[in-house]
């Protein structure tokens, strides 16, 4: 379970904005782009991350 404490120190590894959680995942509120969460641990890394859908459509 991600506390709310976590949440409001955890920001975007890539434009260092906030995050908020959705689901089984960290949104940025920046960019966008989606970091999953594995076991309770949220993993904020850059390579691991979804892309929103769309910079998907637009990446191709």
């Amino acid at each position: 379970m991600i506390t709310k404490e976590l949440l409001d120190i955890l920001a975007c590894p890539l434009c260092k904005a906030d995050v908020r959680l959705e689901g089984e995942r960290i949104i940025c509120a920046k960019c966008g782009r989606r970091y999953p969460i594995r076991d309770d641990i949220p993993i904020m890394l850059i390579d691991e991350a979804e892309l929103p859908e769309e910079q998907k459509k637009i990446n191709g």
